[in-house]
């Protein structure tokens, strides 16, 4: 893809979204981020340092834009009139996006989930952000999306929403659907690791075969450490892993355990980077414990690649005058935050 285009990531974490964005050409004019660990990282690979509590930055402040990327909080909405929209996202961290959405009126906007949003509040909260997103002026789709499918050794599975605004030609979008020849977690293993990502004990316990996969997109459980609860599961490395975790506790916690040369251990910070698609060369100078949460919190590069392949047309072929929508009130300076 040729095309220039300028883009806004929020929430964004390490900057998954940034590092697939930018390789379509995309050019990053606004970031925030308000973790310190995680702004320390998207500067020092970006160059950009990210803002911090986008509730404290008003819309005006932020650069003109493309695309709006943002991987926001789950929350539930106080609904009082039931509107189902906009009004009903105030209090909560996706009416900053709204806002910004609403004066900016990107072309694109591509946000991410947990893939239990969609069932957030008996699935309330997601008919609100869709709901608010036609109301600004967009065409809204949806999709969990596996991101072993696309190229990483990860079965984590995620909800994507995309709002194509309404001038732009065929509003008929389809998210990817195709499945890329399945990775392994043996495809992503460093050669040497530390003693301290082994785990040697005595509750170890094993009841499959490692080779005994029925499908590679899925992570394949061999045994357990313990009582085999979150993180103490051992898996094989002949399938895709288990998704990576921001929290959790267990021998291998935030990673899962691996049979590797008949030896038991936890993943690596860098095979981390490599199941989310990231570089090897991306720096990542913090703490081990700290990279795996930022790394749990990201999304998969490669499966924003996939998404953005369909989206990139939206950009070729838009109108220079958006359509003004006149049910909705333009002054921003009116909005009111609770």
């Amino acid at each position: 893809m040729n095309t220039e285009f300028k883009f806004i990531d929020l929430f964004a974490g390490i900057g998954g979204f940034h590092q697939s964005l930018e390789s379509f050409g995309g050019e990053c004019v606004f970031a925030s981020e308000w973790e310190k660990n995680a702004a320390h990282v998207y500067e020092l690979n970006y160059g950009i340092k990210p803002h911090g509590d986008i509730t404290q930055i008003h819309e005006r402040e932020i650069p003109k834009h493309d695309v709006l990327c943002a991987g926001f909080p789950c929350q539930a909405f106080s609904i009082s009139g039931k509107q189902l929209g906009f009004e009903d996202t105030r209090g909560t961290l996706f009416f900053d996006v709204a806002r910004i959405i609403k004066f900016h009126q990107p072309r694109i906007v591509l946000l991410e989930n947990v893939k239990n949003f969609v069932r957030h509040d008996k699935g309330n909260t997601l008919n609100v952000v869709l709901k608010t997103l036609e109301e600004l002026g967009y065409t809204a789709h949806y999709k969990v999306l596996k991101s072993s499918h696309f190229g990483v050794p990860q079965a984590r599975e995620r909800v994507y929403i995309t709002g194509i605004r309404k001038d732009l030609a065929n509003q008929d979008f389809e998210f990817p659907d195709e499945k890329v020849k399945p990775k392994k977690m043996k495809d992503i293993l460093e050669r040497r690791v530390a003693k301290e990502f082994f785990i040697e004990r005595d509750d170890i316990r094993f009841y499959k075969c490692e080779k005994d996969i029925k499908d590679p997109y899925s992570p394949h459980q061999i045994g357990t450490i313990n009582k085999g609860g979150q993180g103490e599961r051992i898996y094989s490395i002949h399938s895709c892993g288990i998704t990576l975790s921001a929290h959790g506790g267990g021998a291998a916690a935030k990673t899962g355990a691996y049979l590797i040369n008949n030896k038991i251990r936890k993943l690596t910070p860098l095979e981390c980077l490599r199941m989310q698609g990231f570089s090897d060369d991306f720096m990542m100078p913090v703490s081990k414990n700290i990279a795996y949460k930022l790394l749990g919190n990201s999304v998969s590069v490669p499966t924003i690649d996939a998404i953005f392949k369909k989206l990139a047309p939206y950009l070729e072929n838009a109108s220079t005058n958006p359509f003004k929508f006149k049910h909705l009130d333009q002054d921003i300076n009116n909005l009111q935050r609770d």
